[in-house]
């Protein structure tokens, strides 16, 4: 037993890899555990290979994240796209702006969606982190997509037309 940054009592580093994998085993959203490699050094959980979509990184990140013992996860595994799981960069852009037009936590007109090779960047500005984070979950889960730069900005409603400081009179 070793203490964390948390000043917590945590398991020795092959347990919390082997708490790790069980977690990748035991999640249906990864058909192939085995190709995610697993290392733990002082509490951040590496995870390298490749996966099949990004739903598959994304999950394996929220396993490991989720073992007693990880602080942080280092997710470098890839995502390569099966043949039938490629989609036109323009189709990519397309869907994912109807998706966020029908999400009513993404304020309309305010984001768009630029894709390059797969790679969906999110660019625009909104009142609330959770406008961004909901279009970010939106994008997140389009077949197609094999990573996102997160580019929207969360301004203050002092910052936004419209929303200026009241004045009495």
């Amino acid at each position: 037993m070793t203490t964390n940054r948390k000043g917590l009592f945590v398991s020795t580093h092959s347990t919390v890899e082997d708490a790790i994998r069980d977690s990748l085993i035991k999640d249906p959203r990864l058909p192939d555990s085995n190709a995610v490699a697993v290392d733990a050094v002082d509490g951040t959980a590496i995870l390298r290979g490749t996966v099949g979509s990004f739903i598959q990184r994304r999950a394996a990140g929220n396993d490991a994240h989720g073992v007693e013992g990880v602080d942080d996860v280092d997710n470098q595994l890839e995502v390569r796209l099966l043949d039938g799981s490629r989609r036109a960069d323009a189709d990519i852009r397309g869907m994912a702006l109807q998706i966020l037009t029908w999400d009513s936590q993404v304020p309309a007109g305010l984001v768009d969606v630029e894709v390059r090779d797969g790679w969906a960047t999110l660019k625009g500005e909104v009142v609330h982190q959770f406008e961004s984070d909901a279009a970010y979950d939106d994008v997140a889960r389009m077949k197609g997509v094999v990573g996102i730069t997160n580019e929207i900005r969360v301004a203050t409603m002092l910052g936004l037309p419209g929303h200026g400081a009241r004045r009495d009179s």
